[in-house]
């Protein structure tokens, strides 16, 4: 099972780097973008000194972690009869849970702890400024942080584009591009461990016989481990895991939104399944076809034969036409 290292870019960001990246839409690492950052800087010197530095921001915020037991061994899951999880959520100080964390170090005995997307301009007022990424200047990308022990985070997706700078500890991302969706044997849909789906496979140790074309999608991974200072551009859909390898971990994630209808693509997707993927299959195909035609569009512009006037819901997206669509749909959805 071969799998490939990701492409990397070495040296500073700027803005037209990262919209090249975008373009690109394909994962990169970026070495050294975040080494001269106060936490890494921080982390460099122990793993209390960066405690100490977020410390310095704190104002008291709450934050949720996900703690398993040791027999779990880091991977945060659904239960054996998938009705529920292998771990259980705690509330608490973020001030509280950073210390807890800390003092897990060394323990052979620690549970697994993750706190992921912890949104610093609530919990750290002033962090986004000391630790800026200089190219998502002018992008709505509020730093989030996540903190944790040794921990693997199962395959799973973002809707958003996502520049990821570990901070401490060493992370290994393991990388699925979105046609391996089929291969990696997807779970629930709408329960979920932390709100996206998850790849029922485990990377660690496969299981062959019950997920066969697992293989087909390690062939095709892509795959980076990355130290303090590095960080990793994963566009929106790609499919990836994230083993923090270190006793202490800190990572801080960067997503934003391409466009005011992100959220609801996901949504549209599960109401074509309600809708469209119990019929036979000739009438699947034929739906099919339509969306082809006026959602994939690969067949060119299905209204390029009509003057903007008439084009009605096949019109370009402005504020206008979103609210038009929206209020379209509520009425349809309004039906018995």
């Amino acid at each position: 099972m071969a799998q490939a290292q990701i492409r990397e870019i070495e040296g500073p960001l700027d803005a037209e780097g990262l919209q090249a990246l975008v373009r690109d839409y394909a994962p990169a690492v970026l070495r050294g973008v975040a080494r001269d950052w106060p936490l890494v800087q921080a982390a460099a010197q122990s793993d209390a000194a960066a405690c100490d530095h977020l410390l310095g921001f704190d104002r008291g915020a709450a934050a949720e972690a996900f703690v398993g037991a040791p027999a779990i061994g880091g991977r945060f899951f659904y239960s054996d009869d998938m009705r529920g999880f292998n771990f259980e959520r705690r509330k608490g100080k973020f001030a509280d849970l950073l210390r807890y964390v800390l003092a897990l170090k060394g323990r052979a005995d620690a549970p697994a702890v993750y706190a992921g997307a912890v949104e610093t301009a609530q919990a750290l007022p002033g962090f986004a400024d000391a630790n800026a990424l200089p190219a998502l200047a002018g992008l709505d990308a509020e730093p989030r942080i996540w903190i944790g022990t040794a921990a693997s985070i199962t395959t799973h997706f973002d809707a958003s584009d996502n520049i990821a700078c570990v901070a401490a500890g060493r992370r290994r991302f393991t990388l699925f591009p979105p046609e391996q969706t089929p291969n990696l044997y997807i779970g629930p849909l709408d329960h979920t461990v932390a709100g996206q789906p998850l790849s029922m496979a485990d990377t660690a140790a496969p299981d062959f016989a019950r997920f066969p074309r697992f293989r087909d999608a390690l062939d095709a991974a892509l795959v980076a481990e990355l130290e303090p200072g590095d960080a990793i551009f994963i566009p929106a859909l790609w499919w990836h895991q994230v083993d923090a390898l270190s006793p202490f971990n800190l990572l801080v994630n960067f997503w934003w939104t391409d466009s005011p209808d992100q959220d609801a693509r996901f949504d549209a997707m599960v109401h074509a399944i309600l809708t469209i993927s119990h019929l036979p299959p000739k009438r699947r195909e034929a739906w099919a076809a339509f969306f082809d035609t006026f959602v994939f569009q690969r067949h060119g512009d299905p209204a390029g034969h009509m003057a903007p006037e008439h084009r009605g819901v096949l019109g370009a997206p402005t504020p206008e036409l979103r609210r038009y669509i929206r209020q379209y749909l509520m009425r349809g959805l309004g039906r018995p």
